[in-house]
């Protein structure tokens, strides 16, 4: 038999998928038998302090449970991008007999075992518990403060995102940030501090990827993907994916003015990127949900460059407002998204730009990101014409 700690979307494909899986959760845990030496696969969700796992024997990650039978596979982690840089990967790499999943879409116990390539969105949860598996490429975009009380601490957050170049080795290749350049591994490390160093080393011409930031990197990285395993470079098969709805999505109102909705921003560094493009425009900003706690302080270090007014919602509003007064910003204190957007409607003109990007999980006032961004566009949708 096989035990699974769990019972969401990993879990029950495990059980669609395995014969034999007995699923366990916090009401049903006291049937589990603690002398059994039968594999456990951990759900990613499950944190390692769960009262499960610190009980639990034998636990591997589903990574590791299908390490035997893995095809070639890139694995691509990181703080912000990495849906996009898996989306854009499987994009170019289709004609090739590739599939997607792992974090996104399909769980991999439920990929099609003929396939010749897997491109697996990796969160650190998965890596955490994963001590076999391996990627034969692994493209790790920036890692920021994120999942630290999963993680414990951000260290620990980062030494996960750091884990496969533990496993891999010589002929496999690692793209990483440049301040990871003397991690030991047996792979051969490729570091990046920019969209220009990676256009560098792989020959990349960048004006002629119609992305702009955030998205520019993640389109680059799968660029280097294709390089790397086939010599190809397609701008024309890369310029005609699409981005995901909610993240750095421009929206035009009656009026004709900008909004974006970036909801999918659920952190500092999500926002930070999503801000970048805008510099030069008066940014009337959406900030706030549940924070987890994180630090917000770097995201208003970077707000001391920009032109920007905040408009607060969500638990943390008034952690906001005390922030904004202490870096001499200007606030207002809403509560409510459908507030916010009314008090834009009215400082917003044709010259500056209005933006959902909240630094922070929804799931304070909405079901999800998706639910948060929807509405947004909706009371854009419903403003007057001026």
């Amino acid at each position: 038999m096989i035990r699974v700690l769990g019972k969401g979307l990993t879990a029950q494909a495990l059980k669609d998928t395995l014969e034999d899986v007995e699923l366990y959760d916090d009401s049903n845990f006291k049937d589990y038998d603690l002398n059994s030496d039968e594999v456990t696969i951990v759900s990613p969700g499950i944190p390692p302090f769960n009262n499960m796992v610190k009980n639990a024997k034998n636990l591997m990650s589903d990574y590791d449970y299908f390490a035997s039978t893995m095809p070639f596979s890139i694995w691509i982690s990181g703080t912000n991008g990495k849906t996009t840089t898996t989306q854009m990967t499987q994009h170019l790499l289709e004609e090739y007999n590739s599939v997607c999943g792992g974090n996104i879409g399909t769980p991999i116990s439920k990929l099609d075992k003929t396939s010749k390539i897997w491109i697996l969105e990796t969160s650190s949860f998965t890596l955490h518990y994963t001590n076999i598996a391996k990627p034969n490429l692994y493209i790790l975009l920036p890692i920021s403060e994120d999942h630290i009380t999963w993680h414990n601490s951000f260290k620990e957050y980062e030494l996960a995102k750091l884990k496969p170049l533990d496993f891999m080795k010589e002929g496999e290749i690692a793209i990483v940030p440049k301040k990871y350049e003397n991690y030991k591994t047996n792979a051969k490390l490729i570091t990046y501090n920019s969209s220009d160093d990676l256009c560098k080393e792989f020959g990349i011409d960048k004006s002629k990827i119609n992305f702009k930031e955030p998205f520019l990197i993640d389109a680059i990285l799968a660029i280097a993907a294709k390089k790397i395993i086939f010599d190809e470079i397609d701008y024309e098969k890369i310029n005609s994916f699409k981005v995901d709805a909610h993240k750095v999505e421009e929206v035009l109102d009656k009026n004709n003015r900008l909004w974006i909705n970036d909801s999918k921003a659920t952190n500092v560094d999500a926002t930070i990127n999503a801000l970048v493009p805008y510099k030069d425009r008066k940014i009337h900003l959406i900030l706030g949900g549940d924070d987890k706690g994180a630090n917000l302080n770097p995201l208003f270090e970077f707000l001391n460059d920009y032109n920007v007014d905040i408009y607060a919602i969500g638990t943390n509003s008034d952690k906001l407002e005390s922030l904004c007064n202490e870096y001499n910003i200007k606030c207002y204190n809403l509560k409510y998204l459908k507030d916010a957007v009314i008090n834009i409607d009215i400082n917003l003109d044709k010259m500056g730009i209005a933006m959902l990007s909240p630094a922070a999980a929804s799931l304070d006032q909405f079901s999800s990101y998706a639910q948060r961004g929807n509405e947004f566009k909706e009371l854009i949708s419903s403003l007057s014409l001026n």
